[in-house]
């Protein structure tokens, strides 16, 4: 199948998976005798995988690890447990960040009267980050 059909199955834009084979994540595509690029169930298989770990928050790297241990016959699960681990606790440290986030912006919106007057206490407290 050819490129636009691997990324309707997939749910990978083509210029997605042009960027992973171009990193390596995917193997580059067979090619027909006019140049275009053919892809294969295994392929389709392999972008589902990785869409699937771009849609969990996975990096590249990450995703290229997971990759290896899927084709692994040798692999133990506790290598793919222990990286999912560091992936929940890489993930937990951004929720708490965003929730410090929400917190600090609650407060200066709470604080801004919200009306026609220029003061604003939005702007004072960003500009007391400074």
């Amino acid at each position: 199948m050819n490129i636009g059909q691997a990324s309707e199955q997939s749910g990978i834009s083509p210029k997605m998976i042009r960027y992973y084979e171009q990193i390596g994540l995917l193997d580059a595509a067979k090619r027909s005798n006019s140049g275009y690029r053919i892809y294969s169930k295994q392929d389709i298989k392999n972008l589902c995988f990785l869409r699937q770990a771009r849609d969990l928050g996975f990096s590249s790297k990450q995703m290229k690890e997971l990759l290896d241990l899927r084709k692994n016959t040798d692999r133990q699960s506790a290598d793919v447990k222990q990286l999912t681990l560091q992936h929940i606790a890489t993930l937990n440290q951004k929720i708490a960040q965003l929730q410090d986030m929400v917190s600090l912006l609650q407060i200066s919106a709470d604080h801004c009267s919200g009306d026609t007057n220029a003061d604003c206490a939005i702007l004072e407290d960003l500009e007391q980050s400074e």
